[in-house]
This record gives structure tokens, sequence and C-alpha cells, in this order.
């Protein structure tokens, strides 16, 4: 997972991570900022201590290091919890702070900045408000005792102040961005219950006259046997031509609800991917109009998107996404409509089929409109790739161009 919380939250904090990669990503956001304890290492270095000052700095330090990092990724790879045990070790590392700074010298108190930052990631605002200027005023408190660094004190004390409020910022817009996902889903499942209000609505209204109808014409020929059959016929033929009638007209309107458009579950399809946090690379050609191509087989396009979307979002760990949808030439000079979905994930398994239960009805969808569907490795190596192809109306060659698949041979 990548990118619309790359915006906002670029290392997923808060979330765990789902692959290796994005686990070395998380832990080298928080050991990239190790580089501010320059000062103190040198002092270690430059072996200018006395033996027990140096055996404290040395303890200290590494304490200080190995608590921190796993305070800072847990909370980077978890949900945030109110966790007495998170609280204790950011008491832990400010009092190391404190005891460090105050017996080793003015290049330990860098340690406060990162007292802030862990105060601002792991504790609530109602806390955090009110303890980084605390630990500000800390720092300033000890560093007033080195007169060599007194002019300049503002220069530890800045980031450490800022550092933090950045980090309660950041805080609060991951926790917008959770609301809006929530509020994006909650919207999604309104929309549903919506169109299956609709659809009720549309069925009552299409069989409520059409079953009203076949109900007085069957007691009507009840009535008229056994005296009057010619006339209890012509009721039962009534009753027929209504039911085929009602028959196709629901017909009619389950599948104008079922079929999807390619271009609304392109749309649902980026927002899809936006929330989770994958970059999607979409071919402008998918949002544009395919001369010949059928109601079902856009149908079948739109199926194939949303199944392969779901796929990615669920199964890859993909951090980037592409679809392209492009023209090629069969073998047999048949126009064909390729829809392709390729990810950066993990790929397909190892010795087996790719296909799930998703896969293979999607695969029944695109046989009823005379097209396939092909799966296996992206072209780059790993990942995974899905192409999904349907015939279209027979036109002039123009403008037409291989789909970037290994497997269709292109126009002689």
């Amino acid at each position: 997972m990548r990118e619309a919380e790359t915006e906002c939250n670029p290392v997923l904090i808060g979330s765990a991570p789902r692959t290796r990669r994005q686990a070395l990503v998380k832990s080298a956001w928080v050991v990239i900022w190790f580089l501010y304890l320059a000062g103190p290492i040198g002092d270690l270095i430059d072996g200018g201590m006395s033996p027990a000052h140096e055996l404290l700095g040395c303890a200290g330090l590494l304490t200080f290091v190995a608590v921190y990092f796993v305070v800072l990724f847990r909370h980077m790879a978890h949900r945030p919890v109110k966790n007495p045990v998170v609280r204790a070790a950011v008491t832990v590392i400010a009092a190391l702070a404190v005891l460090l700074a105050s017996v080793l010298g003015p290049n330990w108190l860098v340690l406060f900045t990162f007292v802030g930052v862990a105060v601002a990631v792991t504790q609530p605002f109602g806390v955090s408000r009110w303890a980084i200027p605390a630990l500000t005023a800390v720092l300033v408190l000890i560093g007033m005792r080195y007169e060599n660094v007194r002019a300049y004190l503002f220069a530890y004390a800045l980031p450490c102040l800022l550092s933090g409020f950045a980090m309660v910022g950041v805080q609060y817009l991951i926790r917008t961005t959770q609301e809006l996902r929530a509020a994006r889903e909650e919207v999604a499942r309104l929309a549903a219950d919506e169109e299956r209000l609709r659809l009720a609505r549309d069925l009552h209204d299409l069989l409520g006259h059409s079953l009203s109808l076949i109900t007085l014409k069957s007691e009507l020929a009840g009535r008229m046997l056994p005296g009057e059959p010619d006339r209890a016929a012509q009721q039962v033929a009534d009753i027929e031509r209504v039911s085929r009638q009602a028959l196709v007209d629901v017909r009619e309107a389950v599948t104008g609800y079922r079929r999807p458009r390619l271009v609304v579950e392109l749309a649902g399809a980026r927002a899809a991917l936006r929330t989770a946090g994958i970059m999607a690379d979409i071919d402008p050609a998918v949002q544009q109009e395919h001369r010949g191509l059928t109601a079902d087989g856009e149908g079948a396009l739109a199926w194939a998107l949303r199944e392969a979307v779901t796929n990615v979002l669920r199964h890859s760990g993909a951090g980037r996404c592409e679809v392209l949808l492009t023209e090629e030439w069969e073998a047999d000079e048949q126009r064909s409509l390729c829809l392709s979905v390729i990810d950066d994930g993990t790929g397909p398994p190892r010795g087996g089929s790719h296909d799930g239960n998703g896969l293979s009805g999607l695969r029944e969808r695109l046989a009823l409109a005379d097209g396939r569907l092909e799966t296996g490795p992206a072209p780059r190596g790993h990942g995974f790739a899905l192409r999904a192809y349907v015939p279209l109306g027979s036109l002039p060659a123009s403008g037409a161009a291989n789909c970037p698949a290994e497997h269709s041979p292109p126009r002689a």
C-alpha cells in the first residue's frame, strides 16, 4: 500500500505492513532520523569522558534508541491504542533524555526532539498539547546550565517544539483520512441500500398491474369452467400473454441494473485504489467510447475491471496498479478490445491455478460475451496481470493497436 496515504500518511502509520518491503520502509522512516544522534555518538567516540560517564552514555543511548524504535514502529505498524505500556515507554525515554543531557553535556539535548515526536505520535492531543511545551521548557532549563550553548539554545528548543507539533498535525491528518474512508464506505452502503429500494419500487410497478390482471383472469377462467370452455381458454391465453410480457419486463429491468458501465466502474476503481493507498496509473483510453463495443461486451469488461481491482485490493499487497484498454487484431482478423490490469504486488501463487471463485465466474461472464480471460505474472517479472478480451464489431483497422500482452499476436 502506498499513494493516497502517500499524500498524508507516507509510511502507513497505523496500518500493519503487508509485505517485507513495507516493513523495511517503516523501519527506515524511523531509523533515518537517528542521524541527529551524531552529537551524542561523537561525544562517546571522542573518548573525553570518564569511564563511568562513557558507560552511562553507551547504556543510556542504546536503551533510548531501542525503546524509541519499538514505540514508533509499533505505532506505525498497528492501529493506535491507548496502552499503558506505550505511555510507560515514552516516560522512560523522557527520563533518559533528562538524565543524559544533565550529566553528559549539551550535545545530548537532541534527545528531547525524539521524545517530543514520540509523545506526539503515540499520545492523544489532550496529552501532547501540554507535554511537548513542557519537554521544551525542560530542555531550555537544562541547556541554561551550559554557558557555551546559551547563545544558540533555540537551535535545540525550536526543533523539539516544532517537530512535536508537526507530528500532532500529521496525526490529525491521518485521523481525518481514516474518518473520510469510513464516510466513503458509509456512502457506498447507503447508495447500495437506495439502489435496492429503487429496484424494489420498479419491480413493484412492473409486476403489480400484471399480477393483479393474472389473478383476476384466473378467477374469471375458474368461474367459466366447465360451462364455457371457449371463453375460459381465451382467459388462459390472456394470462399466458400477460405472464410472458411481465417476464420480459422483469428481465429488461434486472439486466439494466446488473449490467455495469465501464466508465462507472473506472471511477469506483480509482476511488478504491486511492483509498487503499495504491497508485493508480489509468490509460485515458479507458474513459473513451469505442465503436463496435456491444452492451454485453462493455458489461463484461466492467465486471473484469471490478474483479481485478478487488483482487488487487485484497490479495496483492501492491503499491501500483496499471489499467490499460487497447484494441488488437486476433489471428482470425477479428478485432478485440483488451482490458489489462497489472499490479506490482506479490504475483500469482506458485504451482497451481491462478483462478479463485471470482476469476472463474469472470471467465463465464466473458464467455457469454464471446470473450476470454488471461491471467499470469506481470510482464516486468513481479506482480500479477489480468487481461480480458471482448470482440468488437468489424470496422477499418485504422487506430488499432496491439494489446500489451505477450500472449496475443499482433496483426500480420
